[in-house]
């Protein structure tokens, strides 16, 4: 029981110690808040201007739950194209892996033209960053089923579809949660950056907004809050995929 509690405050008792070591080098140092802002300096930011705050992290957050949202249909989609054809492996991951490689802020311009400054390039540009690792992870799962179980399988009567929604499935759970996590991070990460170039609204504005008239207590507050939100949508997947895979982890939960 101590080393689960342990485990379960490690994150928040490492967060406390960087915080506290930046704020002390910060104040020794006397650092320009105009350079590197110190932690109180940016809890102060965040205070006076919380209203402004909020209502930019509202429209990110809900931006890029749209995107992912797309993300995790088509990803589930594709990967499950992928996953269950040898031929749809080797013809279409190359291609996915290729354009994957591409860098997702040069199809902001564009996508600006097609659908203009707003929410439209913001969500695309989630959408583009993050369905990736959930395309990989569900045909990892499925095309990684081991072919002595679906042998035995096919002797007991299953067929290839049955295969794959019972048992392929279900298998690529720890896959799916895993990918999730990481997608979450990139959809922040991809909403961001088109609010910097495409948007009046979101924490990407915000931080042109703030950097632009060199407040860069506001503009770290408003890379904390993106954090934030990012951190607090990995746990809730994490706490999630405890809940329904706890088959996949029981040798964790046995410690």
């Amino acid at each position: 029981m101590h080393k689960k509690t342990v485990e379960r405050w490690s994150p928040w008792l490492l967060l406390l110690a960087i915080v506290l070591l930046w704020q002390i080098i910060c104040s020794a140092f006397n650092v320009s808040e105009f350079i590197f802002p110190s932690p109180w300096a940016i809890g102060t930011q965040l205070v006076e201007f919380g209203g402004v705050i909020a209502a930019h992290a509202w429209r990110t957050y809900w931006v890029t739950m749209a995107g992912f949202g797309i993300a995790i249909v088509v990803g589930v989609l594709l990967g499950f194209v992928i996953g269950s054809s040898r031929l749809a492996y080797a013809a279409v991951y190359p291609l996915m892996t290729a354009f994957n490689a591409l860098p997702k802020a040069a199809f902001v311009p564009i996508l600006v033209v097609w659908f203009g400054i707003g929410v439209g390039p913001a969500i695309l540009t989630a959408f583009l960053i993050s369905f990736f690792p959930i395309m990989v992870n569900i045909a990892t799962g499925l095309a990684t089923l081991e072919p002595e179980l679906e042998d035995v399988l096919r002797v007991l009567g299953a067929k290839r579809w049955d295969v794959l929604t019972k048992v392929g499935l279900p298998r690529s759970m720890p896959y799916f949660f895993g990918s999730l996590k990481v997608a979450i991070t990139l959809a922040f990460v991809g909403t961001t950056v088109s609010e910097m170039t495409a948007a009046n609204e979101g924490i990407g504005y915000l931080l042109i907004s703030a950097g632009s008239s060199m407040q860069m207590g506001l503009a770290f507050a408003g890379l904390m809050v993106v954090g934030a939100m990012a951190m607090a949508m990995y746990e809730l997947f994490s706490a999630i995929e405890k809940r329904t895979t706890g088959w996949a982890h029981r040798g964790s939960q046995g410690e």
